[in-house]
């Protein structure tokens, strides 16, 4: 997901993006942990993504507050 997508997306879908990234990261690991990972890359483009969000999440935030 790009960043003007996540920027045209209202605070309440970022979060829920954010938790579904989150819970998408956690699932990861736990193949990981069994061996099932087949794309090990997916781990950073999820960082990323969760990074982008929280980012674009609190400058929204802040942009709300300052208004």
């Amino acid at each position: 997901m790009s960043t003007k997508d996540i920027r045209e997306m209202s605070e309440v879908e970022i979060e829920k993006k954010l938790r579904d990234s989150r819970d998408a990261h956690v699932n990861l690991r736990m193949r990981k942990q069994t061996g099932q990972v087949e794309k090990p890359h997916e781990f950073t483009n999820l960082r990323r993504e969760i990074a982008r969000l929280e980012t674009i999440l609190k400058e929204k935030k802040l942009a709300a507050a300052t208004a």
